[in-house]
């Protein structure tokens, strides 16, 4: 997984039903683009994260096309 500010890191849900989190990455801090990644919520909340299987990145790029 690599990634670059201004991404977006997706959880998606462990249950049925359940609501996926989005957060946009506010700092790369892994080499080459890989985790942890520094990241704020939409409710403007910041942490550390290394994503796990249940998270994929949408590129900036992608979404801006």
């Amino acid at each position: 997984m690599r990634a670059r500010a201004g991404d977006r890191v997706v959880t998606h849900s462990r249950t049925v039903g359940g609501h996926e989190k989005v957060a946009e990455i506010v700092e790369v801090m892994g080499p080459n683009g890989e985790p942890p990644y520094r990241v704020r919520s939409r409710d403007g909340h910041e942490t550390v994260v290394a994503p796990g299987p249940d998270s994929v990145v949408e590129h900036r790029a992608d979404r801006d096309r």
